[in-house]
């Protein structure tokens, strides 16, 4: 019988502000969750760029992961992502070369196309949304080469520091965008299955069949984004799980806020057609106990055919989400 390779598992975090918290309790659950994953051995740990939103508190995504590094000794910490449309890529670079010296070979740079925000928010960023103005594959490609760069040749414009550190970087998309692109570059894919599932696997299929071999990578390597919500019970995870179904809510209504606490009957929160447009945004989502979550892994794995599996876990308590977090690997390392 051939042995199985090993599929890795990670985390994304949100840093997630729960209602009467504030995001200094919310930089602390980040710690205690990145410092709970490296103990129990997940594979790697990124933090998402999101402004103008008062539940999360990952916006400076780069000083987020400088903290949890600093506090962290083996684990590998990224973005998941940086928007780079947002920023400078020389920025970017220097933010990137930065951390990658002080955590040698810990650092992750996921890309994201998405502003990550509204349009007030663009403005409030110095941006503007334009058909004309799409320098995405053009900015990738200029992080690669300073990343790549051999440090011989002297350049009129580089990051100090940053040039030549060979930094991994990932495209991060939830259409096909980003599939196409990292397929032409030769890059490593991450898609967003967590919050938009719709295109899943003609994303996958779309970047398999057209990857191009580069000097970074030389065959695809994909990673899903899951939900995933773990508890002693089948009841208890779905009783946490309406944290993250009210969020969404709120979000469809245009009045995103804190994580809300869990409640016993969702059904008095969303009418039908939100329960629909909930349901369908959250589908790729494992909620249950010990066994439910196993089984809920071996079929995305069997369906995807994944490299990474990464599992986002929105919950109200910090406790309860260091417990899904601990059963959701057990239960995975089991598998494996």
């Amino acid at each position: 019988m051939t042995k199985r390779i090993q599929v890795p598992l990670s985390v994304l975090d949100l840093a997630p502000i729960p209602q009467g918290a504030t995001p200094h309790d919310a930089f602390h659950s980040s710690l205690a969750l990145a410092q709970q994953a490296e103990k129990l051995g997940f594979h790697r740990y990124w933090l998402a760029e999101h402004h103008n939103m008062t539940g999360i508190a990952s916006a400076a995504t780069s000083v987020l992961i400088g903290y949890l590094a600093a506090n962290t000794t083996t684990l590998h910490l990224g973005s998941g992502g940086v928007m780079l449309p947002n920023h400078s890529p020389l920025v970017i670079a220097e933010q990137f070369g930065t951390l990658a010296s002080l955590y040698p070979g810990r650092i992750d740079l996921g890309l994201g196309r998405a502003p990550g925000s509204d349009q007030r928010t663009l403005m409030a960023l110095r941006r503007h949304m334009s058909s004309h103005d799409d320098t995405f594959p053009q900015d990738v490609q200029q992080l690669i080469s300073w990343f790549d760069h051999q440090q011989e040749e002297k350049l009129a414009v580089q990051p100090v520091p940053g040039l030549g550190l060979k930094i991994p970087v990932w495209l991060l998309g939830s259409s096909l965008y980003s599939a196409q692109l990292a397929a032409r570059l030769g890059l490593p894919f991450a898609f967003a299955s967590h919050f938009a599932p719709e295109m899943l696997f003609q994303a996958l299929d779309l970047y398999r069949k057209n990857f191009q071999p580069s000097e970074r990578l030389e065959k695809p390597y994909t990673m899903i984004c899951i939900n995933v919500v773990a508890a002693d019970s089948e009841r208890d995870a779905r009783f946490l799980f309406t944290s993250m179904q009210q969020q969404f809510v709120h979000l469809r209504r245009g009045d995103p806020g804190q994580l809300p606490p869990p409640v016993e009957n969702i059904d008095n929160i969303w009418s039908p057609s939100e329960q629909f447009g909930v349901q369908q945004a959250l589908s790729m989502s494992i909620v249950g106990d010990r066994r439910r979550v196993q089984q809920g892994f071996a079929s995305l794995l069997h369906e995807t055919q994944a490299d990474e599996i990464m599992a986002n876990g929105l919950i109200f308590d910090t406790q309860a989400r260091l417990h899904s977090y601990a059963l959701a690997k057990a239960a995975y390392d089991e598998l494996q």
